[in-house]
């Protein structure tokens, strides 16, 4: 039997990691096994994937070494970084998120290629200042960006190649999963659940966070046909009516879409309601261009088990709770 090669995995413990080591472990038949890095190997979630058959392995994209060490022998390496991830109040002091993001990113990008990785799938999102340029009615975030979360990773691009790291660009979107957090329906004083996000009547791209790590598996044995590629993905393209419909149908009760302008969801004040009000926008006055990038059927070619919003409420009904 020829020896498996090995996928190692940023972030094996949270969503778009965990798919992809699922998606390995899953395919024990295939051509790979899984190396899942974690900050603790000892975490209750690393221990099962350990007894699930992962090699695991402690890992953090703020150690260069740890992640070298990782990275060695391997034939394939998913980075993925999370703008969101809790910071320190002395980092926070020191560096934005983004810059943060950006130094892991560098940090990832020369364990590759000192690693001598041969795939690096890298999970990244569009820049929107593409689309927004220097709009006013947008507000600048973290010192010169517009959607931080989005831009920074669009900058990581370019670390890649400037290390000649052979890498997937895989633009993921907005993940099924918010469905049952931030934008899980909500009962209003009328008793109605409503919808209440910035899309007016444009369609938003969203996929289940498993399709992320299924889809970057198969480009992984996909292999050379895809480097320095951009694959941008999504499961499904709907309106705001049309998400409210469709929960409507998988809760048993009306839910309903009651759109709010980006300016008022901006003013709501929440830690991160101005950036959130700028992806928003983006997502609605880029949504031509954002939802042709993720044609579907070419999708679905990839990754066949590929996941409508439907098909993912009826395996998640019961991720809902609602007052």
């Amino acid at each position: 039997m020829a020896t498996k090669q090995v996928i190692s995995v940023v972030g094996a413990t949270g969503s778009q990691g965990g798919g992809l080591v699922r998606a390995i472990l899953d395919d024990p038949d295939g051509p790979f096994r899984v190396r899942a890095l974690t900050r603790s190997a000892q975490s209750a979630s690393a221990r099962e994937l350990a007894a699930a058959g992962a090699e695991v392995v402690e890992a953090d994209l703020e150690d260069g070494r740890s992640l070298l060490a990782a990275f060695e022998g391997a034939h394939g390496a998913f980075v993925v970084t999370n703008y969101w991830a809790p910071q320190s109040a002395e980092d926070e002091a020191r560096r934005t998120r983004a810059d943060r993001e950006l130094a892991q990113i560098e940090t990832a990008a020369r364990a590759a290629k000192q690693a001598g990785v041969e795939h690096v799938v890298w999970s990244t999102l569009e820049d929107t200042r593409d689309h927004f340029g220097s709009d006013d009615r947008v507000p600048t975030v973290d010192q010169r960006y517009k959607v931080p979360h989005f831009d920074a990773k669009a900058e990581g691009d370019e670390v890649f190649r400037q290390h000649g790291v052979p890498t997937t660009f895989l633009r993921t979107t907005l993940f099924f999963e918010n469905f049952t957090g931030t934008l899980a329906p909500r009962r209003g004083d009328d008793g109605a659940l409503a919808l209440t996000f910035p899309m007016a009547d444009q369609r938003l791209s969203s996929i289940a966070v498993a399709d992320i790590g299924k889809t970057a598996r198969h480009l992984f044995a996909r292999g050379e046909q895809f480097v320095g590629e951009t694959v941008s993905i999504a499961g499904d393209h709907l309106t705001g009516d049309q998400y409210a419909a469709a929960l409507s149908a998988a809760l048993g009760e009306s839910v309903v879409y009651r759109p709010v302008s980006w300016d008022d969801f901006r003013a709501q004040g929440f830690p991160g309601a101005v950036e959130m009000g700028n992806m928003f926008q983006y997502y609605a006055e880029n949504s031509a261009h954002f939802v042709g990038d993720r044609e579907l059927s070419r999708v679905r070619e990839l990754n066949p088990e590929l996941q409508s919003f439907g098909d993912w409420l009826a395996l998640h009904r019961n991720d809902f709770h609602i007052d």
